[in-house]
């Protein structure tokens, strides 16, 4: 009777060791968990940051090509009237050496 109660305090202290181990071990792989939880929102904040500064130099960018835009168009107009007062003074003056020709 003694060598089995022996036996069964044995096996109950063999039991203990091996839960408190699997504790432990679940201790450590939950707080595993949670770090890399912890982690990954921390990495998804510099993310969202990143984008959000990358939405606003696209939107700065946006305004400036639009700004350049008309500028051009403005630029191309001026071009295009300064195109038709040399020609027609380029022709008025080829006119004016024609007429001085005859005469």
């Amino acid at each position: 009777m003694s060598d089995m109660k022996n036996q069964n305090q044995r096996s109950w202290q063999f039991n203990r060791q091996i839960n408190v181990s699997v504790l432990v071990q679940l201790v450590f792989l939950a707080s595993l968990i949670v770090g890399s939880w912890v982690n990954l929102q921390r990495q998804l904040d510099l993310l969202q940051h990143d984008v959000t500064m990358l939405l606003q130099c696209q939107k700065n960018f946006t305004t400036k090509i639009e700004t350049l835009s008309a500028k051009s168009i403005s630029y191309e107009y001026r071009l295009r009237a300064l195109e038709k007062y040399v020609s027609a003074t380029d022709l008025s003056a080829v006119a004016e050496i024609e007429t001085k020709e005859i005469n």
